[in-house]
């Protein structure tokens, strides 16, 4: 019966990845829980599992009395002594408890609660594991494709790919294999769920690992990455060795490795970029495939205006402004595009100060030296930021703001 108990254990957790040490330790719990139901405690019980001999040991110590007042810690002299001659009054006496001897209908109890208690050790078991993989790219294949999510058989568990994380131009069926990145792991009343995603930033780094080994390697290193899955990427990289270029080795040999990715993420656009630590550079390069002519920076707002000819401005913005977009992420920095005709336009109407009638020598020189080099700039700064300038008062101030407005009536 001992080892018949055992076995039926052995026969639940079959196929379940709950290891021996941990089985055993459920049984010697679930046994403890059945002598407490029976005997009302479980003080005085110690209960030794063998899985792999199939037996479980029961042991019950008892205090030798001479008059029984508690049968359960206590056991007369003479009964003990039929077992152990040698035993007095105040020893220890250990009684061997057959495991049968709690029936049936508290061992078929015992099968069910061990069932239970294997099922969520098993899903401790896989949320621990799946945790630690947060951030790996596996491959599964699609059981059941759901309005809301895709189930994924990975290793005999089901992960889930939301639609939240699915790329939009994909098309999916059952019975296609299919490679995502481990997102995240959730606890939840149904167990753990695996979220997996195709759509993360963080799959396509990956897949840029595999496919080039200098990232890999750490030769190559990726600094910064956007991404609109299933349209297009722009990711900046960097080399550590100044005799590999960095768009070259993720390209490839005629392409070889970048053709990989792009085939993967269903023919996605993936711009390449080489990262520069000049906020100009980079801007420039996160643009393309125009070509900026200038950049101007308002570093204190994280904002630059890039000056384009008028026939690339479409290619700046890309379609629905995704250019643009990507480029601003890309880079840190809020971008505004100015056409070029524009630029000239507002510099031929532009009035220099130096051309202005009415103001001394001195004055002119400390406006242009003070920045104000166009009748724009002084007038768009007012009076009290004109008053800042050393040796130019309320008076003067007022009077150089007047002289530009007079002038702009003289040009109009």
């Amino acid at each position: 019966m001992n080892q018949e108990i055992v076995e039926a254990f052995k026969e639940i957790a079959k196929d379940k990845n709950i290891e021996r040490d941990l089985l055993g330790e459920i049984i010697e719990n679930i046994f403890m829980m059945m002598i407490k139901k029976k005997y009302g405690s479980s003080d005085n019980f110690d209960v030794i599992v063998n899985i792999d001999k199939g037996e479980i040991e029961i042991y019950q110590e008892k205090k030798i009395v001479e008059e029984v007042t508690d049968p359960i810690t206590e056991i007369s002299s003479e009964e003990a002594q039929k077992y152990e001659p040698d035993l007095e009054l105040g020893d220890e006496f250990v009684e061997i408890i057959d495991p049968a001897s709690f029936g049936r209908r508290l061992i078929i109890s015992a099968k069910q609660n061990l069932s239970q208690k294997i099922k969520e050790a098993e899903k401790e078991v896989i949320f621990e594991e799946y945790k630690n993989r947060v951030g790996e790219i596996v491959i599964g294949d699609i059981t059941q494709i759901n309005k809301s999510e895709i189930i994924i058989s990975l290793d005999k568990t089901e992960v889930v790919l939301p639609k939240r994380e699915q790329i939009s131009n994909e098309r999916y069926r059952r019975g296609d294999s299919i490679r995502a990145i481990i997102k995240e792991v959730v606890r939840t009343a149904r167990g753990p769920e695996i979220v997996v995603s195709r759509k993360d930033p963080g799959f396509l780094i990956h897949l840029f690992e595999i496919e080039v080994p200098e990232i890999y390697d750490g030769i190559i290193e990726i600094k910064s990455v956007e991404r609109e899955a299933g349209d297009r990427t722009k990711i900046a990289v960097e080399s550590n060795d100044k005799r590999i270029d960095p768009v070259g080795a993720c390209v490839g040999m005629k392409g070889v490795r970048i053709q990989a990715i792009v085939k993967e993420l269903n023919n996605e656009k993936i711009d390449i970029i080489s990262y520069s630590s000049d906020p100009k550079i980079f801007i420039t390069r996160a643009l393309s495939p125009c070509k900026p002519k200038s950049v101007e920076f308002d570093e204190e707002n994280k904002k630059a205006k890039v000056t384009i000819e008028d026939e690339e401005v479409a290619l700046a913005y890309g379609r629905g402004g995704q250019n643009l977009r990507l480029a601003s992420r890309l880079t840190g920095y809020e971008l505004e595009i100015i056409r070029e005709s524009e630029l000239q336009e507002k510099e031929e109407e532009s009035i220099d100060v130096a051309i202005v009638e009415g103001l001394t020598e001195k004055i002119r020189q400390k406006l242009i030296s003070n920045g104000f080099e166009t009748a724009e700039d002084v007038l768009d700064a007012g009076i009290e930021k004109i008053m800042n300038i050393p040796g130019i008062g309320s008076k003067t101030a007022k009077k150089i703001i007047a002289i530009m407005n007079s002038y702009y009536e003289e040009e109009n």
